[in-house]
């Protein structure tokens, strides 16, 4: 089995693979991680409940875009699954996406980590991406895998946390999907602002992108991150696969391995 860990700002994405069927999914906020004991044991316990013996796990593998977090979880992995495999997606890694960024070591690697899952899911697509989770990121690749580039952007929680920390009397609200455009609160103008203001920047930029980009071409626009769900009934998806970034990683292994497998004959 495989344990992929998609480390993000806000959550960590467990994602338990039986080749390539997805046998567990779950969640983690990242700010509690606490030390590499703490959080080896969350991941046997959180196994165990599952019915899943930490010696079943055969590869550990790492997304992350949380420097900061990376060692912590290296070491929760040696102590807790000393005989797995460990894996990194990171810059040098064979994917099979060819970067087009100007600085390609730049690239965050769960954009890369969509991508791939993007390309397997849909092969020979032209793709566009929209991860919604702390950050909002909007990237496009080609049908050849190539990844073209994107845009960054806050996402919704951030945004509600910058009028929250910005004004004297706005406050935090929970985050849904309105059912009219008129807020008559500050509660409710609050939400519709959020929700709203994002659904008119994503279709502004996809719209840009198909215009751009992929001219008279056919185009898949694929939702995914923890928001992604709030905008099922938007037409703006043309698939919401929540898993994504977590496949992405066990596609980037297996493909590495193949690779290396490869060299080695």
């Amino acid at each position: 089995m495989l344990l992929c860990l998609d480390v993000g700002n806000t959550h960590i994405v467990g994602a338990l693979f039986d080749g390539k069927k997805l046998a567990l999914r779950f969640r983690y906020a990242t700010h509690q991680i606490g030390t590499a004991d703490q959080f080896g044991i969350f991941l046997r316990n959180i196994l165990e409940t599952n019915g899943v013996r930490h010696d079943q796990i055969a590869v550990t593998a790492l997304c992350s875009v949380v420097p900061g977090a990376n060692f912590t979880i290296r070491h929760a992995f040696a102590n807790y699954f000393p005989k797995a495999e460990y894996f990194v997606l990171q810059a040098g890694v064979k994917t099979g996406i060819n970067i087009k960024y100007k600085n390609p070591a730049e690239v965050g690697a769960d954009l890369i980590a969509g991508a791939i899952g993007a390309v397997e899911a849909f092969p020979n697509k032209n793709c566009i991406i929209v991860d919604l989770g702390t950050a909002t990121t909007l990237v496009a690749v080609t049908k050849k895998c190539d990844f073209l580039g994107g845009v960054i952007m806050p996402g919704m929680r951030l945004q509600m946390e910058a009028l929250k920390s910005n004004t004297a009397k706005l406050m935090e609200v929970d985050i849904e999907e309105p059912d009219t455009y008129l807020g008559q609160s500050t509660r409710e103008c609050i939400q519709r602002g959020l929700y709203f203001g994002h659904l008119g920047a994503m279709r502004e930029i996809v719209a840009g992108y198909k215009k751009e980009l992929f001219p008279g071409e056919e185009v898949v626009t694929i939702g995914t991150g923890g928001f992604s769900q709030l905008f099922k009934d938007q037409k703006i998806f043309d698939a919401i696969l929540p898993d994504l970034v977590s496949q992405g990683v066990r596609i980037a292994y297996e493909n590495s391995k193949a690779a290396q497998a490869k060299l080695a004959g």
